[in-house]
């Protein structure tokens, strides 16, 4: 096997020029990064590491790898309300990386990285570089800007408030299962978009900031709806009801679903969606509805706030669920 480039060679080489654009990231010449804040903005920094056969497949292709890092960090600055400017990168790549093959594979994951920062206008400030016996390992850090004492929390759900989703549900978990080998009978076109929502999720960064001042409560659903809705109402101290008829579902979960009753469990608690789960007043359930056509995001009121504890899933028949498990933990 060839050497390839050392790691300050890919560092010039893949990752310099995705910073071009941040002037603090000083070219990548130096440890650290210099990030300046205009008055009336608080500066929102989120983290997340994925790691190869946990969070993406080992061969899935690295544009798709590096695009997913970047996009489930901007996902979580965009439930909080922030635009996001700039992100940190850690890639720990193991053995087989070493070389040439490193240096192919990290050109295309530069080229993943390019593409995002085009459409979601941030840019990379920096990082670090390592070498692993394990896993590949990458890791993410953004940073987002919102105004000052505007960030919306998981803390501000009240009872009578409405439950709303983004998008449609259940997508990256059966997108998942079908490159797994372990959902069948499907149609081409209906397996082939679930494995896209699984690998490439849509950060609402468009919805997400226009959400300040009517949502009460937000967070992204990365480990499962009930499970995260049950993370909204323990920081509130409310609980919630949700009802499965009023989920939002694309026609390939709906196919699923058609093929086998069962898969209903895996879209209520199965992670990898990237929507925004939130809460608002009713009396603002017009403008909610209204500010999603304008941002050219779907929302659909899936369910209520209640005092009480808990998240309850009411059937078709409006009776609870009983649910396996809520939703993914790493523990």
């Amino acid at each position: 096997m060839s050497e390839g480039l050392n790691e300050f060679g890919r560092i010039a080489r893949f990752f310099a020029p995705l910073a071009e654009r941040e002037a603090g990231a000083l070219g990548l010449t130096d440890d650290a990064a210099l990030i300046e804040c205009e008055a009336g903005r608080q500066i929102v920094v989120t983290t997340d590491a994925l790691v190869a056969g946990g969070h993406f497949l080992p061969d899935d292709p690295p544009d798709m790898v590096a695009r997913k890092a970047l996009r489930v960090n901007i996902s979580d600055l965009a439930a909080m309300g922030a635009v996001p400017f700039g992100y940190t990168l850690v890639t720990a790549l193991p053995r087989d990386l070493r070389g040439e093959p490193g240096d192919a594979w990290l050109e295309r994951f530069a080229a993943g990285l390019k593409l995002d920062q085009e459409e979601f206008g941030l840019s990379l400030l920096g990082g670090d570089t390592i070498s692993t016996p394990g896993p590949l390992l990458i890791s993410v850090t953004a940073f987002g800007k919102v105004p000052t004492g505007k960030a919306v929390t998981r803390a501000g759900a009240r009872p009578g408030d409405l439950v709303f989703l983004s998008g449609s549900l259940g997508d990256g978990a059966l997108g998942l299962r079908v490159l797994q080998g372990t959902l069948k009978g499907l149609s081409r076109p209906h397996a082939e978009a679930l494995a896209d929502r699984y690998r490439l999720p849509r950060p609402r960064v468009t919805l997400g900031p226009k959400l300040i001042g009517l949502a009460s409560a937000m967070m992204d659903v990365s480990d499962g709806l009930v499970g995260d809705l049950a993370h909204i109402a323990e920081v509130s101290g409310v609980g919630a009801e949700i009802r499965v008829q009023n989920l939002p579902l694309s026609p390939a979960v709906f196919a699923a679903i058609e093929h086998d009753k069962r898969i209903v469990e895996s879209v209520l608690t199965g992670g990898d969606d990237y929507e925004l789960l939130f809460t608002a007043p009713s009396a603002r359930r017009g403008a909610v509805l209204a500010l999603a056509e304008t941002a050219g995001v779907p929302v659909t009121e899936i369910g209520r706030i209640h005092a009480r504890g808990g998240v309850q899933v009411l059937d078709l028949a409006g009776e609870p669920m009983t649910l396996g498990a809520a939703g993914y933990l790493h523990f």
